[in-house]
């Protein structure tokens, strides 16, 4: 049956529940529709399933280090069966519990593909609603990978299902996906292969660090090819895949192929040129406050906007907030990104908040670079992992921290305190009086500034 709604939510990821609940609250009568189990990358195809995954690689790696230091490893291994099992012991019931928590704030749930059939109006498999305004928060997909045999790759979402793991395993792309998995992977016994087309990986974080990660990432077996192109994936006739690199006799074979290589907006399918909304291949073009820029009854947040904000959860989550509160108050206020962390969960993981120190001097800071080989420190030393350091840039004029970049164990909540700092403008001096629980990660911040 046909509805008409205040707020109709494309989408049910991070952002477009955040609009919803928001709107709804305050008596609005909302809609949300998604053609996927409802919860979106993070919870059901991401960040979530992936770090239950990588559990299992933080004991295995954990007891490696520890060998000759009390512990014995002898025969320690990843059930990969098992560990699926536990992953889908939060997953499989994750879309129902999302759905109820929709249901309980009187959002009407609807399935199905949607697509605009005019500025005020979306077609679900074949039935119209209209809505006074709408919120595209249908996240990203993989970029597709223009090259032959690519139909033999599997993306992200593949990956997390399997239920058994190969042996030879080549993940195309240098980002987050390829280096988080083969991190995974290797400690469950694959033998991983990253090709990266640039010769720096990991673009956003510091280079020093990432170069740092790479040479650690190495030392787990795991081989890095930096600067190496596929050209081409071949099925052979035993059923592996051979991967031809492009401008040079070289080929590596695999048992299974993973796109490791970029997301883009997930907006095929839309038609949003019939609701007169402007796009291109970042997202929904849109105001600072979130606002289509051609179509008023439109906005966007999350993955599929094109804003200056990075596709990490707690920005989408930001920007459905921020898009929920304008459209109820009439507001233009824009998502404050400042402080926002980002994190490559390899074992150890890798991340930073703020400006690298490139940024910082291309910005005109006079800077001071504190940087700090932590690997003999106690908290790494205490786990075994010599590999890890932090450099943090602090303003030289008046003493406030620019950005944290840290790679090492734990480091991931360490970097939170960072990101307190930053976004309320802290001073190092101010946070190196901070008192901290001792013995902790925490307590290294004092000693990184």
């Amino acid at each position: 049956m046909s509805e008409n709604f205040d707020l109709l939510v494309i989408g049910t990821g991070t952002a477009g529940l955040s609009a919803a609940h928001a709107t709804a609250a305050e008596g609005w009568r909302v809609g949300i529709v998604d053609a996927l189990p409802y919860g979106g990358t993070c919870a059901l195809r991401g960040c979530d399933p992936k770090k239950i995954l990588r559990r299992g690689a933080e004991v295995i790696e954990s007891a490696a280090l520890m060998r000759d230091r009390g512990i014995v490893d002898d025969g320690l291994r990843i059930d990969w069966s098992a560990l699926q099992r536990h992953k889908r012991g939060f997953t499989d019931a994750m879309s129902r519990q999302i759905e109820e928590g929709l249901d309980d704030s009187g959002i009407t749930t609807l399935h199905g593909t949607a697509r605009f059939v005019a500025p005020d109006a979306l077609d679900v498999d074949g039935q119209v609603h209209r809505a006074e305004r709408f919120l595209i928060a249908s996240g990203a997909a993989p970029k597709p990978l223009d090259l032959p045999g690519g139909e033999h790759v599997i993306d992200s979402t593949a990956f997390l299902g399997l239920e058994t793991l190969p042996k030879r395993i080549v993940f195309i792309g240098g980002g987050f996906i390829s280096f988080e998995f083969a991190h995974i992977a290797a400690r469950a016994g694959a033998q991983c292969t990253i090709l990266s087309r640039s010769e720096r990986p990991l673009r956003g974080f510091d280079p020093d660090l990432v170069d740092r990660l790479v040479e650690r990432t190495r030392s787990a077996g795991i081989d890095v090819r930096l600067s190496t192109t596929p050209a081409s994936v071949r099925q052979t006739t035993s059923g592996a895949f051979d991967i031809q690199m492009a401008g040079t006799d070289d080929a590596v074979e695999a048992d299974l192929v993973v796109h490791g290589a970029g997301r883009a907006p997930a907006l095929d399918g839309l038609e949003l040129d019939a609701a007169q909304v402007a796009h291109d291949d970042r997202g929904v073009t849109v105001h600072p406050h979130l606002q289509s820029t051609t179509n008023s009854a439109v906005w966007a947040a999350g993955d599929a906007a094109a804003t200056r904000g990075r596709p990490l959860t707690p920005v989408a989550s930001s920007e459905g907030s921020v898009a929920a509160s304008n459209m109820l108050t009439g507001a233009e206020t824009a998502p404050d990104y400042t402080g926002v962390s980002s994190t490559v969960f390899t074992i150890p993981e890798l991340t930073g908040v703020g400006m690298t120190e490139a940024a910082a001097r291309e910005a005109g800071h006079h800077i001071d670079v504190r940087f700090s080989d932590t690997g003999s420190w106690y908290s790494n030393y205490r786990v075994g992992e010599k590999a890890a350091a932090a450099k943090i840039i602090v303003d030289a004029d008046d003493d406030r921290i620019l950005g944290a970049h840290l790679f090492g164990p734990e480091y991931a909540e360490a970097v939170n305190v960072f990101s307190m700092a930053i976004a309320l403008g802290l001073t190092a001096e101010q946070l190196r009086a901070m008192p901290a629980s001792y013995p902790s990660v925490g307590s290294d911040v004092a000693s990184m500034l």
